[in-house]
């Protein structure tokens, strides 16, 4: 039964997959970037091209390669293990050139601090909307661990729209940038911008648990295990316990005998 089921939940797996593969390939991928690093195609076909801004501003670092990182497959993990940071504010200019809706893919990853409000940082889109605020990777969701933010905007008439607010797309381009705060400096794993609605596109599984509370939950269970385990009725005897007092008493009544015996031989 068990084989059989492990077979069925593959199955199922699988064609889940499929259709979200099926279903971010029929949406038109218009930009994607690997920061920090080099050309990659990612698990649903998405080819990632190499960081245009290499060697220009900020820094490509490779840090988090030393990392498993949690919440993706093999496959995509060097998206959240490379990445471009810089001590000042930076951005990366995304063609548009068609009216529509899009959705921006931003990649986080924090390789490097193990506690929060080490890095905090804002993402504003297009130089007037504030799409991600006060950003501390960590606290969302730990060390080594991918966190995905997907925006949603639309663009109509040269304009870009977002959350009923407007601003001009000049010469064909919209920018994404990551500010700098005051807590360290901001970053940025990986860009997609594909065009089409959130609700196509795949999104991230749940967050690990982490294995310190993972360990205090199967304490708990095995206590709460032992603490069940109650018999009815009365505590069953002890087969290896014997009482002293019913081993001696043939002693006591040889004794009892043996006495008049020997006073009745001293009379005589």
């Amino acid at each position: 039964m068990t084989a059989r089921w492990e077979i069925y939940f593959l199955t199922i797996s699988m064609l889940l997959f499929t259709v979200c593969v099926q279903s971010l390939q029929s949406l038109e991928v218009i930009y994607a970037i690997n920061a920090g690093g080099d050309t990659h195609t990612d698990s649903y076909g998405i080819r990632y091209t190499r960081d245009p801004l290499m060697n220009k501003v900020g820094t490509a670092s490779d840090y988090g390669k030393q990392l498993i990182i949690g919440r993706v497959n093999t496959i995509d993990q060097i998206l959240y293990q490379t990445e471009r940071y810089h001590h000042s504010t930076f951005g990366y200019d995304i063609p548009i050139n068609e009216d529509g809706d899009y959705v921006m893919i931003l990649k986080f990853c924090e390789v490097y601090f193990n506690s929060p409000n080490m890095k905090v940082f804002d993402v504003v889109l297009n130089g007037d909307h504030t799409v991600v605020t006060d950003l501390d990777i960590f606290e969302r969701v730990g060390r080594g661990i991918a966190h995905d933010e997907y925006i949603s905007f639309k663009v109509q008439a040269g304009k870009l729209i977002y959350n009923d607010e407007e601003s001009d797309i000049l010469a064909g381009k919209i920018r994404v940038e990551f500010i700098k705060g005051y807590r360290d400096n901001p970053k940025i794993n990986a860009i997609a911008v594909v065009k089409g609605n959130i609700e196509d596109i795949p999104q991230l599984g749940p967050i690990p648990q982490e294995p310190e509370e993972y360990h205090n939950i199967q304490e708990d269970e095995e206590e709460s295990t032992v603490r069940s385990r109650h018999t009815s009725g009365p505590r069953t005897p002890d087969p290896y316990s014997i009482d002293d007092s019913s081993v001696m008493l043939p002693v006591f009544v040889a004794l009892g005998a043996f006495i008049p015996l020997l006073f009745c031989l001293c009379k005589l």
